[in-house]
């Protein structure tokens, strides 16, 4: 068994090692060369404020993080805009620790404030954004990417954009794990429910300051034995999501309630000033 001590998280420079990201690419998210970014774009990339860090095993790379410089609202900030993990090593917490690696080195350089996109039907993605690192979203892309060549994007890519104010209170409280997800107020309206055939059953109700969006836990499995519900449940969510991040909500914390294999996203409506 794979000890995490094990594991060395190292910037990734070199074109011999921005060679393996592009193998990473490949093998986790299935896609063809004209969806790769290849490394000789990496290369300029992270010479220019770029943040690439890779987990190492016994010097075999088994997972990466990028993120390019930007600017959003007048701030710089850095996009993280892939991470990856080989399925392998997948028990072994790197997503969360890939991230964390990320926001040391994105404070070093003065930097506050980390975006990224993640397909809101994963729940796995959805603890980690939420749960353990404190993200928030005021957005929602629908098909984001278009049309690509990877098999995890039979739904398309509507994404959510979140942000991760990495010294806000509430972030170093999910990362250092004094705070985990809250709990669902019971007066907050369902959105989206799971009902008893796995279905999504809509209600479009904004009357109350928490509103709630479920999901299936177990997409993959869904999209192999019932790929028309999954379908279902991208079309209701998009809509649950779009229509309450109008209204005024913003997404700011998930919970995963293994006993019934569904996760929900809590939305809060902002003050009005």
């Amino acid at each position: 068994m794979t000890s995490p001590d094990a594991i060395v998280f190292r910037d990734i420079t070199e074109v011999p090692e921005l060679r393996e990201v592009e193998h990473l690419q490949k093998v986790v998210w299935g896609v063809e060369d004209v969806d790769i970014l290849p490394a000789l774009a990496m290369k300029p990339l992270v010479e220019v404020g770029g943040i690439l860090v890779g987990a190492f095993l016994d010097d075999k790379m088994i997972g990466f993080v990028l993120g390019f410089a930007g600017r959003s609202a007048g701030e710089n900030i850095i996009h993280s805009d892939m991470l990856a993990v080989l399925p392998d090593y997948r028990s072994l917490g790197l997503g969360f620790r890939l991230k964390l690696a990320q926001r040391e080195r994105a404070l070093a350089i003065g930097i506050k404030t980390i975006t990224w996109t993640f397909d809101p039907l994963r729940a796995v993605n959805a603890n980690l954004n939420f749960g353990r690192l404190g993200v928030t979203a005021s957005r929602y892309e629908i098909d984001y990417y278009g049309e690509t060549s990877s098999v995890l994007h039979r739904l398309g890519t509507d994404r959510l954009w979140v942000t991760w104010a990495l010294n806000d209170g509430r972030t170093i409280s999910r990362i250092n794990a004094d705070v985990g997800p809250g709990e669902i107020d019971q007066n907050a309206v369902s959105l989206v429910q799971l009902g008893n055939e796995q279905q999504p059953v809509l209600k479009n109700e904004f009357t109350t300051n928490q509103v709630t969006i479920e999901i299936p836990t177990k997409l993959d499995a869904l999209l192999k034995s019932q790929p028309a519900l999954a379908a279902e449940w991208r079309v209701a969510t998009r809509e649950a999501f779009t229509k309450a991040i109008a209204a005024g909500y913003i997404v700011q914390d998930f919970v995963t309630d293994k006993q019934s294999n569904k996760g929900t996203y809590l939305l809060t409506r902002l003050a009005q000033s």
